[in-house]
């Protein structure tokens, strides 16, 4: 069986069947890893979780990201903000609209494999965190997520506070928090802090950032993580993390890596930019 994890789609389904092609991917024997941000900016995002859904069962795994998570707030009516480059209105609109969304938020923030020893998260995990902690974690906001509660969560997960990771954080502050690191984050401060208003290139970063990753005693080294949400920094391996998110959705291209083996094969498919409402 193959494992491939593919960055951030965001609705760019035409390029996510290309490169399952380019793949030789076959559902009846591999597994494909989805890193978050299924939906959002690109041209077909109900097309997407259509297709994502109709998958087997074992052929698939999925996280949420921050845009699959802007489209539950939209959904669930306890956000009417609205991006000019947003494009989930075929979602919304769409007559599948309640089994798309429930189906969406029954999936999990946070996917680990024993065997393979490789993690998937959409953006990021604090120091303090091991990969246990991680999972269990994840977990708390998926129970909700998944509940008759889903709603009221997500009318407060927006913020940036509290910033520092605490045992004793508790209530929608410890959820914020947690749903921040897992679908948000890219630079942490050397003690630990979330630092999530800058978004841009490591090059232009503070004195006082780092990536995530890259901060003094990360409790989660040792395993291998996967991760999207960063267009600015690139795809490649920083040492036991590998970056997937390669701006597809901007026009540039949609890459997987094959985890179940090493060295890492990695493949790529050109974005066609005059199908995409967004690409630069």
């Amino acid at each position: 069986m193959a494992v491939y994890a593919i960055g951030d789609v965001q609705g760019c389904l035409n390029e996510l069947k290309r490169l399952l092609k380019k793949l030789d991917f076959d559902a009846s024997t591999d597994q494909v890893w989805l890193a978050g941000d299924l939906v959002n900016r690109g041209p077909l995002s109900a097309d997407t979780l259509r297709f994502v859904r109709a998958l087997p069962e074992d052929s698939v795994r999925v996280v949420l990201g921050n845009h699959d998570m802007h489209l539950l707030a939209r959904a669930a009516g306890v956000s009417d903000y609205q991006h000019r480059m947003d494009t989930i209105e075929d979602v919304l609109e769409a007559d599948d609209h309640d089994e798309l969304i429930d189906w969406l938020r029954f999936q999990p923030l946070f996917h680990h494999d024993e065997q393979l020893n490789f993690s998937m998260v959409h953006a990021g995990l604090p120091p303090e965190w091991t990969v246990s902690e991680a999972i269990e974690r994840a977990q708390e906001v998926e129970a909700v997520l998944q509940s008759e509660d889903w709603r009221d969560f997500l009318a407060v997960m927006y913020g940036n506070e509290p910033d520092k990771w605490s045992p004793s954080l508790n209530g929608y502050d410890r959820l914020r928090f947690i749903l921040n690191c897992l679908t948000r984050l890219r630079y942490c401060k050397p003690d630990g802090r979330l630092a999530l208003k800058f978004k841009g290139s490591p090059d232009d970063k503070s004195a006082d950032e780092m990536p995530w990753f890259e901060v003094p005693d990360r409790q989660s080294r040792g395993g291998k993580i996967v991760f999207g949400h960063w267009s600015q920094l690139g795809t490649g391996q920083y040492g036991d993390v590998l970056s997937l998110d390669s701006g597809a959705v901007w026009g540039e291209k949609l890459t997987a890596v094959r985890l179940d083996k090493t060295p890492f094969e990695w493949t790529t498919v050109q974005a066609d930019a005059e199908a995409l409402p967004n690409a630069r």
